[in-house]
Formats: structure tokens, C-alpha cells, sequence
């Protein structure tokens, strides 16, 4: 017999060496002749508790004793009561060849109560609601043993009670533990057995005098109420129990606990206060942190009106709370919460502000796990939040992390309908793309920008040029070069909204670095240039600067070619140039439909935008990172807010995978395809259309042209040649005109065009026309000799 309680109760150990666990150093204080010790997993370092019991032989009745706790925390479980892993029982020999038997249990990580208390030190409003969360546990754990499972622990003391990592408070010590039954009186055996290692301060009147008659007459929570009142008087009086007569004593005992400490210490065992009663109608319990504590373990039980409220007024009341039990109990349930759905997204504000109380490593470990998984939510809601937080915990993601797990769910955020998330995704690239790897650049988020670029949300295009000018660092060469002076001079810089040409003008400026000296002559100053007579006095402001910068870039260059040094022309770059761009405006600020913007027009500058037809209003949003402001005269959130282009993205869509540098296929940002776009102003209409004209294409008026195509160009009246001074030198007219970008066909270069008297000769050899950019119009066609000496048709034009 004795034999098969050993195998119940020892599990398939035989010895400390056949125990999956590292025993440590031991705590200075446990219940009865229990030793406490610190502990280890041997097979993943986890940390636990173990606590051993020795006996001169198996039946001593401290061992008897230790079995029956065993027996009993194995087979018991509530959330207040210590979870038990492990049990073994050993025969050891010590120095004196003296046989021994060990008893070994194995728990959680636990701490005996007293140590913990002392170091937590909490003091005044803090330490009573600290002690009025355990002591509602420790009530929660005997209603449960009295009152569900008709148990008597007989033994409820303050050594009785340690504390987890997470803060709760945890009954064990149940050596003692009985049934009760008043009826059967063979039911309390344990107690009347083991009834001696319970200190006699701590035993009720008839227990004391062993009245087991009386006893078994009163409610069964009657002496374990008792043994509440003791941990009471032992908890605020900070001395441990010497005698029965102590508890008199009642001036450490909180007023409001008073009148049920009197209850629970009752000289009449029937007439002791039931600790369910205490539990629910005590008004002691009723405070913040037990409120609060209690609200998030039965969380699941709660509607969407009751979560929201309280996760709103959670941030501000944990700041009230003690921030040791905000960060090991509150932060723990929070997480958790949020992992498995049943926490609102409100609760997100919480969790992000109670790790910021973290240090980097433990935040590392206790909420960027959760953060991680959060990604991955449905909830729009949740995704907003987490957009909208990420500069919080951004760099504490690893570039693995954040480029197998995170960006894959942000980057649908591009193409979402809403377009306050899509700006958001757009501005949370800022801290995630340096993390990215260059072929999910290249591969996927180029492709979502050139998108954004053509977006309907005027604020959204603007911001993906600065994101792409702030991350411009992050491409390689070959990337750089194919999508930076496209994005900036093709899409940024013909925008028909003026902050987006700005914008556009900003971007340019702070890559100088990454542009050679053809690049800056043949391609960013013609386009710039331009913009100095932009109708906007920002824009012009703006492209002044740019000009004086890029021409400093050329001279420069000049001046090294001159001196022979080669080394670094066309790499050569301002101060600042490669400052991060602050986020132009904000989307949500833009209440006015597209189709309900006003076209471009000059603009009163003193004029707030909040007088303006669409009612918007743009904010300066200026990132963490302390982004260089470019000084102008006007500020963005003066001007109006014009037709936005269409969406349909002409430029292509980037190959899937990583793009070489000699690549043939063309991607989202190599060409442009015309526009059908809304009529612009009649100047901005003459700046673009001269901004795309071929220089070899004479200034001629369609009507002319038209008219050239039927006849012969030498019979031409003479006072047209008169009028035009550079028409002895012209080059015939294409057959077709091509369409300039964003300029319909309607909106032809009338009379008045400005650039038609100051149009650049044509070379003076035979040489083709130079035609539009590749995918940027119709290619003309070559003149026929013929139809110039042959007059075969009357003339109908002149």
C-alpha cells in the first residue's frame, strides 16, 4: 500500500536527478517545515518554484502531512489557488550515512507574501488598494474551497499566502486540507490527523479545545473566516502572530475592512461572516484597482459600449494606479486581451502607453509580440491605431520582423478605400522602409508610390513624393536613377496642385546628391525653370531656390572639370540636401470632393483655406525624425485646392521581383502616357504645353499647321515669313501634333502663347525632329518632299 502512494504521489521520479528542474537558492521563510527554493526548467531555463519537505523515515507524520498537500494541490485548481507541475518523492543519505526521505512539488514562479510586500514597499492609498486586491483573491480562493468544494483549508495565514510574478495572490499550503461534513464524523480525519502543526494563535476557540462536536455543527467557512481575520491583522499590522489575543488590537485596520474583520473573528463560529459575503458586499473591495483588475478578467462577459468606455478612461486611470501591479498584472491582461479579440481598439492606447514605462528589453518582450500579431487583424480600427502609434515602437522592430510579418498586412492599407488609411500606410513607410529589403522595395512598394502618385486625394500625392524623397537614401543606384527624376519632374512637377509641385521642387533639392550633371542640366533645370512663373508664389519661391542650387551644382562641377579634378563631378551636394522632407498636409483635412475642388488659379495668399468653396484645411504634420523645413513665403494651407488628375496610372506597373539596372522592361516609373485631364488655367496650360513641346517643333498655330499639310510651305503669303523671324529656318511640322500632358485637345496654344517668340532654333543639318519623350505622344512624321514642290489642290486656308 505504501508502495502505490508513493507512485501516486512522486509521479515517475526516484531523485533530485531524475527531477526535470534546477533547484536554486532557497527563500528565508515558508510555511511549516516546507523550504522554499527558487527554480529552473532543465529543458527550457523557465523559471518555478520548489519546495521540499525531509523526514527520518516514511511514516513521520510531517511527510503523512506533505502527502495529503500534494494529493490535494494536484487535484485543485482555481485561478487563486497555486498551480501545481510537479511532484516526486527521493530517499536520500546525508553526511551520517542516515537515511532520508524527500518530498519535492513543483509550481509556478511564486514568492513567499512577506518578501514581496517588503519589497514593493508601497505606502498609503496605493498599499491599501494592493492589499485590498489580494486579500479579494485570497476571499475569492476560500469562498471556493468552503463553499464549492465543501473543503476546510484550517490553516489561512499569512504564510499561507505567496505572491506570482503577475502580482496575484495565491492560497497553498494544504497539508491540512479536509473535507466537511457535518454529517459524517469520519469527514474532517486530515484536520483532526494534522490538526498539531497549526500554530495554536492561529486556531479558533474549538479548535483549540479540539471540539469537534462543535465543529462539525457550524457552517463549514467558519474556521477558515477565522484564519482570514488572522491574515488581515498580520497584513496591515506588518508583525506576525503570537497570540490569540493580538487580534484585539484593531488600530492598523482600515476603517472600512473594520466591521467585517469583527465579523470574521466572531467568539460564535456560526455566526462568523461567510467569506462569499465579504467577497461580495464588503465595502473595502470597492476601489480602483480591484474595480479595475476584475472589469479585465471578465472582460468576455462585457458589451462593445461597456469595453470602449472603459478602455478610453483606461490610460489616464493607470497613471492613478500602483506602476508596479500596472506593468506585471494590467499590462499581462491587456495583452492577452488584445491578442485573442476582446478588447476594443481603444485598448491599444493603453497597451502603448503602459509600455512606454518599459525598458527596451522587457517592452521587446512583453508588447511587440502582441503588436506583431496585431498587424494581422481585420479590424480597421485596430490597423488605424497601430498606423497611427507606430512611430512609438517602429524601431523597436527587426528588419526580419518587419519585412516577412508587418509590411505584407500594411501594405493593403495602399489600396484600401478609405482614404485616411491609405495616408496613413503612406506615412508609416517613413519608418518601416529602412527596415525593408531592397527587393521588397523594388518589387512591391515602388509599385504601390507610383500609384499613389496619380491618387484623387491631392494631400496623398503630395505626400508620396516627400516619402519618396525621405526614403530615396534607402534605394540602390539602379532604383534611384530610374524612379527619382521620374517621379519629381514627370508626375510631382505637373501636378495641378500647387503644393504638389512644391513638393515635388523640395524633393528634388534634397537628392540633389543623386543626380550627375547631364541628369541636372538636360533634365531637372529645364523643368524647373519653368515653375519660376508658376501662378503660385510658393511654387515660384521654391523653384527659384532650386534653380540657384542646381546651377551652384553645375559651376561647381564646371569649375572641377576646369582644374582637372574628376573625382567627384556630379556628385557634389548642398548642406541639408539630404534632410527628410516634413509631411506636407493631411487628407483628412480635405472635406471637398475632386470633382468639387476649384482649378488652379491665383490666390489671395492672406486668404485663410477655410474661406475657400471646398472648406479644407491642411495641417503641417511634421514627423519624429526632425525633418529640414524649406523656407517660403507662402504657406501650403493658403492655397485652393484644385481638380485632382485621374487615377488611371499611365506610367505602367514595376516587374515583380528585384529590377537590375539594365533592365528592358519598363516599370511604374520609366513613362508617361497623355492624360485626359480637366482644363486647367489658360496660363498653366502655356506653361505645360511649352514644358513638353520638342525644340525642334516650330511655334505654329494649328490652324497654320493644318493648313501646311495641303499646300506648299514656299507659297506662303510673304508677311507671314515677315511676321515670323524664325521662319526662313524652321523645320516642316510634324503630320501629327501630339497632345501635351495633361492639356486636352481643346486647349490648344493660342495666340498669345508665350514661348512661340523665343522658341530655339532647329539644328542647322537635316537631322530628324527630336520628338516627345518615349510613351509621351505620337511620334511625327517625316515630311514629304513631294507634297512641298507639288501644288496639286487650289488652297483653301489662305
Amino acid at each position: 500500500m505504501l508502495k502505490f502512494l508513493k507512485g501516486v504521489v512522486g509521479g515517475s521520479g526516484t531523485g533530485p536527478k531524475d527531477l526535470p528542474y534546477n533547484i536554486g537558492d532557497p527563500y528565508p521563510c515558508a510555511w511549516g517545515s516546507w523550504t522554499h527554493f527558487r527554480g529552473t526548467s532543465k529543458d527550457d531555463g523557465s523559471p518555478v518554484s520548489i519546495f521540499s519537505i525531509s523526514g527520518s523515515n516514511a511514516q513521520d507524520g510531517h511527510l503523512a502531512a506533505a502527502r495529503n498537500g500534494v494529493k490535494r494541490l494536484r487535484t485543485v485548481r482555481h485561478p487563486n489557488i497555486l498551480s501545481f507541475l510537479h511532484s516526486t518523492e527521493a530517499e536520500t543519505v546525508d553526511a551520517s550515512s542516515a537515511t532520508k526521505q524527500i518530498i519535492y512539488i513543483v509550481t509556478e514562479p511564486v514568492m513567499p507574501l512577506s518578501d514581496k510586500i517588503k519589497e514593493l514597499n508601497l505606502q498609503g492609498i496605493q498599499r491599501d488598494e494592493y492589499f485590498a486586491c489580494g486579500l479579494h483573491q485570497i476571499a475569492k480562493a476560500v469562498s471556493f474551497l468552503n463553499n464549492d468544494c465543501k473543503l476546510v483549508h484550517a490553516n489561512v495565514c499569512l504564510a499561507s499566502v505567496v505572491v506570482t510574478q503577475t502580482l496575484d495572490w495565491k492560497l497553498h499550503a494544504f497539508d491540512v486540507l479536509s473535507e466537511f461534513d457535518g454529517g459524517n464524523e469520519a469527514s474532517a480525519g486530515q484536520m483532526l490527523q494534522f490538526a498539531w502543526l497549526v500554530g495554536p494563535q492561529y486556531k479558533p476557540m474549538e479548535l483549540l479545545k479540539s471540539d469537534w462536536a462543535a465543529i462539525r455543527k457550524s457552517p463549514p467557512w467558519a474556521i477558515d473566516s477565522w484564519g482570514l481575520g488572522c491574515l488581515i491583522y498580520e497584513l496591515f499590522s506588518g508583525l506576525k502572530l503570537s497570540k490569540t489575543e493580538e487580534l484585539r488590537n484593531t488600530a492598523s485596520i482600515p476603517k472600512s475592512l473594520l466591521p467585517d474583520y469583527q465579523r470574521l473573528l466572531s467568539s460564535t463560529p456560526s455566526r462568523r461572516l461567510n467569506t462569499s459575503k465579504l467577497v461580495e458586499n464588503s465595502e473595502y473591495f470597492q476601489n480602483k484597482l480591484v474595480d479595475t483588475i476584475h472589469f479585465m478578467e471578465i472582460l468576455n462577459l462585457k458589451d462593445s459600449v461597456e469595453k470602449d468606455t472603459f478602455f478610453r478612461k483606461l490610460p489616464n486611470l493607470a497613471e492613478q494606479l500602483p506602476r508596479q501591479i500596472v506593468l506585471k498584472k494590467l499590462l499581462p491582461l491587456l495583452a492577452s486581451a488584445l491578442e485573442f479579440g476582446s478588447a476594443a481598439a481603444p485598448a491599444l492606447t493603453a497597451l502603448l502607453k503602459m509600455g512606454s514605462w518599459l525598458s527596451t528589453e522587457e517592452f521587446s518582450v512583453k508588447v511587440l509580440p502582441t503588436i506583431v500579431k496585431l498587424f494581422a487583424s481585420n479590424d480597421r480600427a485596430i490597423r488605424v491605431g497601430l498606423l497611427q502609434h507606430i512611430d512609438q515602437f517602429g524601431e523597436s522592430l527587426s528588419a526580419q520582423i518587419v519585412d516577412e510579418q508587418v509590411y505584407p498586412h500594411v501594405a493593403t492599407g495602399f489600396t484600401d478605400t478609405s482614404a485616411f488609411l491609405r495616408e496613413l500606410t503612406l506615412k508609416s513607410m517613413l519608418v518601416l522602409a529602412p527596415k525593408l529589403s531592397q527587393r521588397t522595395i523594388s518589387g512591391s512598394l515602388l509599385k504601390y508610390l507610383s500609384k499613389l502618385q496619380v491618387d484623387e486625394e491631392p494631400a496623398i500625392r503630395t505626400n508620396t513624393t516627400i516619402l519618396l524623397g525621405n526614403i530615396a537614401s534607402h534605394l540602390n543606384d539602379g532604383t534611384r536613377k530610374r524612379v527619382l527624376i521620374n517621379a519629381f519632374t514627370a508626375r510631382a512637377l505637373r501636378d495641378t496642385f500647387s503644393p504638389a509641385r512644391g513638393a515635388g521642387i523640395m524633393a528634388l533639392c534634397a537628392t540633389s546628391s543623386y543626380y550627375d550633371i547631364t541628369e541636372i542640366a538636360t533634365r531637372i533645370l529645364p523643368n524647373v525653370v519653368i515653375l519660376t512663373i508658376d501662378p503660385d508664389n510658393d511654387v515660384r519661391s521654391k523653384a527659384f531656390q532650386a534653380v540657384d542650387q542646381f546651377l551652384q551644382i553645375v559651376k561647381q562641377s564646371y569649375e572641377k572639370t576646369d582644374a582637372g579634378d574628376t573625382a567627384g563631378v556630379g556628385i557634389s551636394s548642398l548642406p541639408g540636401n539630404a534632410s527628410l522632407l516634413g509631411w506636407a498636409m493631411s487628407s483628412l483635412t480635405l472635406k471637398g470632393k475632386p470633382s468639387e475642388q476649384a482649378p488652379l488659379a491665383p490666390v489671395n495668399t492672406s486668404a485663410s483655406l477655410t474661406k475657400t468653396t471646398s472648406n479644407a484645411s491642411s495641417v503641417v504634420d511634421t514627423p519624429s525624425t526632425a525633418p529640414a523645413h524649406i523656407s517660403s513665403t507662402t504657406d501650403f494651407a493658403d492655397q485652393r485646392i484644385p481638380d485632382s488628375p485621374t487615377s488611371t496610372d499611365g506610367w505602367g506597373e514595376l516587374e515583380n521581383g528585384t529590377h537590375e539596372e539594365n533592365e528592358s522592361d519598363k516599370d511604374g516609373w520609366d513613362d508617361v502616357e497623355p492624360l485626359e485631364e480637366p482644363k486647367p488655367s489658360p496660363v498653366l496650360a502655356s506653361i505645360q504645353a511649352a514644358q513638353k513641346r520638342p525644340v525642334s517643333q516650330a511655334a505654329l498655330q494649328p490652324k497654320q499647321a493644318t493648313s501646311l499639310r495641303s499646300k506648299n510651305t514656299a507659297k506662303a503669303p510673304r508677311t507671314n515669313e515677315e511676321d515670323d523671324s524664325w521662319g526662313s529656318i524652321a523645320a516642316p511640322a510634324p503630320r501629327t501634333v501630339s497632345k501635351p500632358m495633361n492639356v486636352k485637345a481643346s486647349a490648344a496654344v493660342d495666340d498669345d502663347d508665350p514661348w512661340a517668340a523665343i522658341a530655339a532654333p532647329p539644328p542647322s543639318t537635316k537631322a530628324k525632329p527630336l520628338s516627345v519623350a518615349k510613351g509621351r505622344g505620337a511620334k511625327p512624321a517625316a515630311p514629304k518632299l513631294g507634297a512641298q514642290r507639288i501644288n496639286r489642290t487650289p488652297s483653301s486656308g489662305v
